[in-house]
């Protein structure tokens, strides 16, 4: 058990970079040092941007519902990304929001749906019972790819970093 610790310990060292170089660190060891340093920075990043769009996914729900409206729309055109819609509210105002509607998945063109609105900002619009929890799949599978992409380039600096060392 004590061998698997210290080998993934070992490990671990060889492909996570330090910060700071070590004495005696030549020019080729810094440069490949401070590439992994970016990688892992790049991974870090893509990290915060899935959460940041789950955050983002809850706070528009929480404003739509703060002020709901319920109205029928019309889907003019579907895509699995971005969906156009149009709906008439109460006042009997048409919009067509500018960005489309959120979460628009299964959505085909000329569908009827219902949608959720906030009245304060028609723009902001969702179909109806669909919320943020839809956005924790796709941002998650986005952040552990990142990783993963992260992890197959650390371990690729690690060997051509084991290459060079052995060539010198």
């Amino acid at each position: 058990m004590s061998g698997v610790l210290e080998r993934l310990k070992a490990l671990w060292q060889f492909i996570i970079p330090h910060l700071y170089g070590e004495p005696g660190e030549t020019r080729r060891g810094r440069i490949l040092r401070r590439i992994r340093i970016g990688i892992v920075v790049a991974a870090c990043l893509v990290t915060l941007q899935s959460v940041l769009l789950v955050l983002g996914a809850w706070r528009n729900d929480r404003q739509i519902e703060r002020h709901m409206g319920v109205a029928e729309a019309h889907v003019l055109d579907a895509g699995p990304r971005r969906s156009t819609i149009e709906f008439v509210t109460p006042d009997r105002v048409t919009y067509r929001p500018e960005l489309g509607v959120l979460y628009p998945s299964e959505l085909e063109n000329g569908m009827s749906i219902y949608v959720e609105y906030d009245k304060n900002n028609p723009d902001l619009v969702r179909v109806q019972d669909r919320n943020a929890s839809l956005a924790i799949i796709p941002a998650g599978s986005i952040a552990v790819v990142g990783w993963l992409v992260a992890g197959a380039a650390l371990g690729v600096t690690a060997l051509v970093e084991r290459r060079v060392d052995r060539s010198a």
